[in-house]
């Protein structure tokens, strides 16, 4: 019998999503579960996105041009004006999501058992592309006590060798929320051009800031050349089922390169298209957006703050997108997800992203675990209390202690 192959044997699970089933079983078992696993946005979908989907004067779903519906490219031309960044419609793919955007940009910039640079810990899914595409990741590693910034030049120089063809980063960063200065972008511009590396910036936090601004790797006329940008409506919009992303070039062989890659796939979905088109239309869209990000940072401040109050727990309150990577005082972070899933008491529990699985470093994160504060006030504060009462708890439970009347 033929076996799959290696390739797809090595593509990792996500660890956002392999403790799925455990909660789903924790729910038949009557528990209420606080997801803050994954980054699912709860805000509703603006009205005028939903609007243009539903109203869409189509008889025949037909496939839309591979690039992207041409409305569609100008609203995101004029969204990028909105931002100070100019970039004609030319410039911009269309793409299934900022995943699709990731694994073409990966595709573009490298041949098989090439190296990308990529700050750790990353979101996991970039595993997986590099897997799928046969690119070999080298981390640059940063750690909770810096609020994962970047290290030194020199050290971030050491590991660049004949393979390195690209850095690929998040920015704001999922999953620190870390907000890189401009001196760091500075770096990594310097660095791409000092060792003519390609430099991909995945920007779907781009609205996602709290403190500070966020500088854009377009901003950088002089790697025009060699920037490509990774973009997504799925969390600015809280659309993630929309499944609409865009990779963006100054460069003309990369969008040629990727309108080829684009043809292979057909078309990205119609209907999301043109809800795009009818939200960037409507005179408030900006103001949407703008109050989004306001009810981010009140949920940051307060899940923050109720993080402080759980002894054990060591993070840097993150500059931006949705999530928080912090140490827990346990030896192993996913035995102690899968004990709040599975053993844990009561009639509620939190499922978190067990940390390991954000780094390629064997041994690295396994007391680290990623939350997303993506769910309402009240919400965020009696996960925190559980989530207390859980470290509490399960610290006992290991040590041998029998704790009387529980359960």
């Amino acid at each position: 019998m033929p076996k799959p192959s290696a390739r797809s044997a090595a593509a990792p699970a996500s660890p956002i999503r392999r403790l799925y089933p455990l909660s789903v079983e924790a729910k038949k078992r009557g528990k209420k579960v606080y997801h803050l696993n994954i980054g699912q946005p709860d805000i509703p979908t603006p009205r005028a996105f939903m609007r243009g989907v539903r109203e869409a004067k189509i008889e025949v779903l037909d496939y839309a041009p591979s690039p992207g519906i041409p409305e569609a490219l100008e609203a995101l031309a004029r969204y990028y004006g909105e931002c100070d960044l100019q970039v004609a419609k030319e410039e911009i793919l269309i793409t299934i999501g900022g995943s699709e955007g990731i694994t073409f940009a990966l595709t573009i910039a490298c041949d098989p058992g090439d190296q990308v640079l990529i700050p750790q810990p990353f979101y996991p899914n970039y595993l997986g592309y590099a897997r799928l595409t046969n690119v070999e990741i080298v981390p640059i590693t940063t750690c909770r006590e810096d609020g994962f910034h970047l290290p030194p030049r020199q050290e971030i120089e050491t590991l660049i060798g004949p393979r390195t063809k690209a850095i690929l980063f998040s920015h704001p960063g999922n999953p620190t929320g870390v907000v890189y200065t401009r001196a760091e972008m500075e770096m990594l511009v310097d660095i791409a051009l000092k060792n003519d590396l390609f430099i991909i910036s995945d920007e779907v936090y781009r609205e996602f800031v709290y403190e500070g601004g966020h500088t854009s790797l377009l901003t950088f006329r002089e790697v025009r050349d060699r920037a490509i940008l990774v973009d997504s409506i799925s969390k600015r919009l809280s659309a993630c089922g929309a499944r609409i992303g865009a990779l963006i070039s100054h460069n003309k062989d990369v969008m040629a390169a990727a309108a080829k890659c684009a043809t292979i796939r057909l078309s990205a979905p119609t209907f999301e298209q043109l809800g795009l088109v009818a939200f960037m239309a409507d005179p408030s869209h900006r103001a949407v957006i703008e109050e989004m990000i306001g009810e981010y940072r009140a949920r940051r401040d307060l899940f923050c703050q109720e993080l402080c109050g759980i002894p054990g727990i060591t993070f840097r309150v993150p500059e931006g997108a949705f999530y928080v990577m912090m140490g827990l005082p346990v030896e192993d972070s996913e035995a102690f997800i899968r004990w709040m899933l599975t053993d844990y008491p009561g009639p509620e529990t939190v499922m978190l992203a067990p940390g390991a699985g954000f780094y390629v470093t064997p041994g690295l994160g396994k007391d680290e675990a990623r939350a997303a504060y993506v769910l309402k006030a009240d919400d965020l504060r009696r996960a925190c209390a559980v989530l207390a009462d859980g470290l509490s708890l399960f610290s006992r439970t290991v040590t041998g202690e029998i704790v009387a009347g529980r359960g």
